[in-house]
């Protein structure tokens, strides 16, 4: 059954931002910058914010309804639990592991006020929209989260890590056998503000296309 619902009439969607307002949202998205989760503290999105953080997801691309990713919560009370999971995939992968770096791992999940799992299904049924597709889509929808939770004055960060890989994680959330773990969303109060990293330069962003020319090559 198809995911997609329709939130916004046609002549809404026709109605053309003014200049003011592309101006003020480009300046708030060009405040976005991840911050490490270990500098997120408290308070974290109020249930009304993370209410409108999903409807910004929601805005995401998805080509065939699908709705071919989901956001996992991982709520104070089961911050421990993740915790161990953390140390013992690291345990896992490196017996001679120290109760230091067991402990680290176990910090991790401890950090920011809200903690998200992103879980993308790869589908293998549905071979019209094939994983990268599917990859594209989820990642719209969590920077629409990110830029969401930079409009609310709060910070945020994307991280991997070797654990998404573990066996035990995956059980641990339930994924099933088509779902891959693709990367945790910290969102949190930055307890120490830091300047904006510098962007790239525009022109290395884009290249024109001519068909009677050679391909262009990639900017260094």
């Amino acid at each position: 059954m198809a995911s997609c619902l329709v939130t916004s009439s046609p002549a809404a969607l026709a109605e053309p931002a003014g200049i003011e307002d592309a101006d003020w949202a480009l300046a708030w998205i060009a405040k976005r910058q991840t911050v490490l989760p270990k500098r997120l503290h408290p308070p974290g999105p109020s249930a009304d914010q993370v209410q409108r953080l999903l409807m910004a997801a929601a805005a995401a691309p998805d080509h065939g309804c699908l709705l071919p990713w989901r956001f996992i919560d991982v709520p104070g009370h089961a911050r421990d639990a993740l915790g161990e999971v953390f140390a013992q995939a690291l345990h896992e992968r490196d017996p001679a592991a120290t109760p230091e770096q067991l402990a680290q791992a176990r910090d991790k999940a401890r950090r920011a006020p809200l903690l998200w799992l992103l879980v993308v299904d790869s589908g293998a049924k549905e071979v019209d929209v094939p994983l990268h597709e599917r990859l594209i889509s989820a990642g719209c929808a969590v920077q629409n989260v990110l830029l969401m939770a930079t409009f609310m004055g709060y910070g945020s960060a994307l991280t991997s890590g070797k654990a998404l890989a573990s066996p035990m994680l995956r059980q641990a959330f339930g994924l099933a056998a088509t779902e891959l773990p693709v990367c945790f969303v910290s969102i949190g109060t930055v307890a120490q503000a830091r300047a904006v990293r510098e962007r790239p330069v525009l022109q290395r962003l884009i290249s024109s296309w001519a068909p009677d020319q050679p391909p262009p090559k990639a900017n260094p």
